[in-house]
């Protein structure tokens, strides 16, 4: 048993990496730490999970103490263990994501966080610990998965344009994509419902509103599709 000791002092934390639409841009949430180590410095909400805690559970509790952020669906990405990512003693994290609407929620930073505060992906700079490679890792998921499942139902508003489904593609793939060709394989979906609405108050042309067919919706994340853009 003496050999095997060593093993069972590793130390495990959870990392959550919250992607926010608002607006046409894509953010992250941040928040300011006011522990050591790395204090005053701006890292991805994350904590330790508790010995006689799972996974998904410590997520959502530490998701909540540090942001207040509760009631999102959590996926896990993937497990980070490089030996000297934590400068106190080995710790492996494991990196959860989400993608939410930034207007349905309200930040509470607490816990080991100063601050909380949704940051431009453009303008992410160092961050704590490893902070970068893991919103690297899961921002590259974030774009390979909106190629395999529908986005938008949550993030756009009930009635929205062909436009504001294309920047919010644009928003995530960070790239901008041709309009006709984009539609034309939206619309060969069968995803969306034309509603017979335009848009009112504008100062340009008004463009036709959709509206997601749920069924469809539903079933397109449940089995996935290929949308080659």
């Amino acid at each position: 048993m003496e050999e095997v000791k060593p093993y069972f002092k590793f130390g495990l934390s959870i990392d959550c990496v919250i992607f926010g639409y608002d607006k046409g841009a894509l953010k992250i949430l941040l928040i300011k730490r006011k522990e050591a180590p790395f204090f005053n410095t701006w890292a991805l909400p994350g904590n330790l999970v508790n010995p006689d805690e799972e996974l998904e559970s410590a997520a959502v509790r530490i998701l909540k103490e540090i942001t207040g952020l509760e009631s999102i669906y959590l996926e896990q990405v993937r497990t980070f263990g490089e030996v000297n990512r934590h400068p106190i003693g080995r710790v492996i994290t494991t990196a959860y994501y989400s993608l939410i609407n930034i207007n349905n929620f309200n930040l509470v930073p607490g816990s080991l966080a100063e601050r909380a505060e949704w940051v431009d992906i453009k303008h992410v700079k160092q961050l704590a610990f490893d902070h970068n490679n893991i919103f690297n890792a899961c921002f590259n998921h974030l774009k390979n998965s909106i190629r395999t499942k529908p986005i938008g139902f949550e993030l756009l508003p009930q009635k929205f344009t062909l436009s504001q489904l294309q920047g919010l593609y644009e928003a995530i793939l960070q790239q901008p994509l041709d309009k006709r060709n984009f539609r034309k394989k939206i619309l060969s979906m069968n995803i969306l419902i034309d509603n017979k609405e335009q848009q009112r108050h504008v100062a340009h042309r008004p463009a036709k509103l959709f509206e997601f067919d749920e069924d469809k919706y539903n079933n397109f994340l449940r089995e996935g599709f290929t949308f080659d853009l």
